[in-house]
């Protein structure tokens, strides 16, 4: 089914102004079509047995190219995706003939001789192009992707000439930044074409990613495991050490440098070996003795064979090709290598740092990249008849007002109009105060010679204080305070400190305050588990440094959190307002997302985070977690979650909705129809299971957070730091046309450029118009629990996210997917065959519901 019934829809509320985007309209672009070709490029005398690097592949296509261009190909330009594809504005061969051509290509001092074979494929119609943007309703996106994707490789091209690409991204070594870990951070840019209201648009934005850096492989392991010089690694070849080496090598490409190799040899790191080169061995028959065979270690065989003493032979050796096994001291790692691994806190900090530009330098970065890229005098973007206006689109946008903001009795200020998407605590009471505090305890994970009992006391004093004047009330002021062993059992101190708590029968823990020493993920995530699968208590945790000098402003956010957590609530919308936008129709509010694993985690499932409201204003929330086989994107089990969640509002409400709101994240374009048909679906059988005629009217919105769009404003228009100001929706020309979209600024940006959300409407029972809706969204974004900021993402989704960043939590130690990156078949780190030491059947292909505890079930224990 098609997503296009809707229409375009276009608000009037709000104050009219104009923004500048990072879109260049193309001006010109041909209708006559673009011809798509197989490319297929394989040694003279062989084939690949897996398909090279990408580098590698474009260097021997252009190096066909520049000599078969003016002579085969009749001058017309191939643009080529380094993989399987090409394009080309004209026909370079007849629609059944195969272009066979042949090329010599040098790498490293050695030549090579390749053969390129081209085959028609497909023509792409572009024309579907020009329907699309003139609202033709029996056009879809997926319709106009292989042209957009055509022109994208076009754009691509010329950026490929002297940047490094991926995908749609290209960056260059210039400006770099090392970091940690023998990394360093690339600027760069992406490129893509994008539909808009009758114009096709160019999206230009900035971007930033990671390289490994090159050189010596010895110092950038040796920064990678954090010790000051390659001796040191001695003390680095533990288990868990030589399986973080691993990890960091894995998919590598180095070049080997030693006596008896002509040049550079280049290989691809498929792992570590488990033991020492001077321990491991291995089968080897002397050239000068031949016939006998001995056992030799990997370091003799070095010392024998090429006269090379190892100076570090207590390190692991590498494994590549045919399991041929080389020392780390003699490798170097190539340039131009991505790093797909995740980033540790510190990495990501200094990422953060680097990435982060205002909206002048960003918007000064993307003019200087297109003056760099230069498309109106490349002869590629003119062959395929494409020219683009010379500046940055502008466009209409509108800023919506802000809500009025309710607290409790007891607050001198019981409401205001947040200025600038924020406000603060000070004089206020939270709207509706959860359970009482009576029954909790402190957890210090630190020394108490660090931080002593009265430390802490003082600290819960502030807390206690801070807490009662903001009207959430906590009666015993002096909880049990315990210290336990951070490198001990975690689980057990848990125990512990709620054994200390004094209850009376039938009572359980409320709350455990866990004070950390550090971030360390690992420790935060043992905690939660602890709680969210075994305990079934409420947890907060901070750290040891916000002890040391008590804040009433961090107390006050505490106190957000805590109440949350025991069933209060701390901010609301008016109610009459709220029942205005929603058309005085009880409303239950969902929020999905699916998240995936990381790159290279492939044994790891993704998980769907579903969040239904449990009260009239959209305040409180259950959660429920679903596992999904690994990358799978549409939601199994969605009906039985939602059912669940009918079922609770009614539960808390004595009321059944009569609209459901459905905020879905986690969807890319070319998946609308798709997830909207399924999962719609799933949500009215889950309705009429309950009861056969029940049909609530329902409202489905997509969310999509990662883009590439971003606007800036006239001086005279701008917050504080240079971005638009919250409210701030864009609905017009550079939407998409026959959709009901819009992107909404809905938060005040703290640093950097400010990033819209944009929300896509998928199905629309009610009819609400562009107004109805942008309000509503933008007005929800004010009522998230834990802050007194308007926030980025309307909270239904935001709590989405948390329920999905908690759920590696409720995974530690279940055996799910973490994947152990040793191989007992293989004989070495992260070889094939890589598995978990648990479960003989694999858990990530199962679709289940992950269960919480009873006691938190229906809690917002999420914040």
């Amino acid at each position: 089914m098609s997503i296009q019934g809707l229409g375009t829809q276009y608000g009037r509320a709000g104050r009219p102004l104009r923004v500048t985007v990072n879109h260049i309209e193309l001006k010109k672009y041909s209708e006559a079509g673009i011809f798509q070709y197989d490319v297929d490029i394989q040694p003279e005398n062989g084939q690949f047995k897996k398909l090279p690097e990408a580098q590698f592949m474009r260097s021997v296509f252009d190096q066909c190219m520049r000599i078969h261009r003016s002579s085969r190909l009749g001058g017309v330009h191939l643009v080529y995706d380094a993989r399987k594809i090409a394009v080309a504005p004209k026909r370079v061969c007849g629609s059944t003939e195969t272009l066979r051509l042949e090329v010599a290509y040098t790498e490293n001092g050695r030549a090579s001789k390749f053969v390129v074979q081209i085959r028609e494929a497909a023509v792409i119609d572009t024309s579907v192009l020009t329907r699309f943007i003139h609202g033709d309703s029996s056009t879809d996106i997926a319709d106009i992707q292989p042209a957009l994707n055509a022109l994208d490789l076009a754009f691509g091209s010329v950026a490929h000439q002297d940047m490094v690409g991926f995908g749609r991204s290209f960056f260059t070594r210039a400006q770099s930044l090392p970091i940690a870990g023998g990394l360093e951070l690339w600027r760069g840019f992406s490129l893509s074409v994008r539909p808009g209201i009758e114009r096709l648009f160019l999206n230009v934005n900035t971007a930033v990613t990671v390289f490994y850096t090159p050189g010596q492989l010895l110092e950038t392991l040796s920064s990678a495991l954090n010790v000051r010089k390659a001796e040191d690694l001695r003390g680095k070849t533990g288990r868990d050490d030589i399986r973080e080496m691993g990890a960091y090598l894995r998919g590598l490409v180095l070049f080997l440098r030693h006596r008896g190799i002509s040049g550079k040899r280049k290989f691809t790191v498929k792992g570590i070996t488990s033991t020492a080169l001077d321990r491991e061995s291995f089968e080897w028959e002397d050239p000068a003795n031949p016939g006998h065979a001995e056992t030799i270690t990997v370091a003799e065989y070095y010392r024998r064979r090429y006269n090379i003493s190892l100076k570090y032979p207590f390190l692991p050796g590498l494994v590549g090709r045919r399991n041929a096994i080389f020392p780390i001291e003699l490798c170097e790692v190539a340039e131009n290598q991505h790093y797909r691994g995740s980033l540790n806190d510190r990495q990501t900090a200094e990422m953060v740092r680097f990435a982060c530009q205002g909206p002048s330098d960003n918007r000064n970065r993307i003019s200087d990249a297109l003056r760099q890229l230069n498309f109106a005098g490349s002869p590629v973007i003119s062959s395929f008849g494409l020219s683009l206006a010379s500046d940055m689109a502008q466009v209409e946008s509108r800023v919506l007002p802000a809500p009025t903001v309710t607290y409790g009795r007891g607050s001198r200020q019981p409401s205001l109009s947040p200025a600038n998407g924020a406000w603060n605590m000070r004089d206020k009471c939270v709207s509706s105060p959860g359970v009482p505090l009576e029954h909790w305890a402190v957890l210090v994970l630190a020394r108490r010679s660090e931080l002593p009992d009265s430390r802490v006391q003082s600290f819960i004093t502030t807390l206690v204080n801070t807490c009662n004047q903001t009207g959430y009330q906590i009666k015993s002021t002096r909880p049990p305070i315990m210290y336990g062993n951070l490198s001990g059992d975690i689980s057990r101190e848990m125990r512990r400190a709620c054994d200390a708590i004094r209850l009376p029968p039938g009572k359980a823990p409320q709350l455990l305050l866990v004070v950390l020493q550090s971030t360390n993920s690992h420790v935060y995530q043992t905690v939660k588990n602890c709680a969210y699968t075994r305990l079934g208590i409420q947890t907060q945790c901070m750290q040891s440094k916000h002890m040391q000098r008590p804040n009433p402003q961090y107390c006050a956010n505490l106190c957000l959190k805590i109440n949350t957590k025991l069933g209060g609530t701390n901010q609301s919308l008016t109610p009459s307002h709220l029942q205005k936008l929603l058309r005085s129709k009880p409303t239950l509010f969902l929020g999905c997302d699916v998240t995936h694993p990381g790159p290279g985690e492939v044994n790891k499932p993704s998980i769907a985070s579903v969040v239904g409201s449990t009260d009239f204003m959209g305040l409180r929330y259950s959660a429920t977690l679903i596992q999904l086989p690994s990358r799978q994107e549409l939601v199994g089990k969605l009906q039985e979650a939602i059912v669940r969640h009918l079922k609770l509002f009614y539960k808390h409400t004595k009321a059944k909705p009569h609209h459901i709101l459905f905020y879905r994240d986690g969807v890319s374009e070319t998946q609308f129809a798709q997830v909207r048909d399924r999962e719609l679906i799933e949500i009215q059988r889950a309705c009429s299971s309950i009861e056969a005629d029940y049909k609530p009217q329902i409202t489905f919105l997509a969310v999509l957070k990662r883009h590439n769009t971003r606007f800036f404003p006239m001086p005279r228009d701008a917050d504080r730091s240079g971005n638009c100001v919250p409210g701030t929706v864009i609905d017009r020309s550079i939407t998409m046309p026959s959709l009901f979209d819009f992107y909404l600024f809905s938060h005040a940006a703290i640093q950097g450029t400010s990033r819209p959300t944009h929300y896509f409407v998928l199905h629309n029972d009610p009819k609400f118009t562009a107004d109805e809706i942008q309000m509503l969204t933008y007005h929800l974004c004010f009522t998230y629990a834990i802050c007194t900021r308007s926030v980025s993402l309307v909270p239904p989704v935001y709590y989405a996210h948390r329920v999905a960043d908690r759920a590696r939590c409720h995974l530690v130690d279940m055996g799910v997917g973490f994947e152990e990156a040793t191989s007992t078949s293989s004989g070495y780190y992260g070889g094939p065959g890589t598995t978990t030491s648990r479960a003989t059947e694999d858990p990530n292909r199962a679709t289940k519901i992950i269960k919480t505890h009873e006691l938190l079930d229906e809690s917002m224990y999420f914040m």
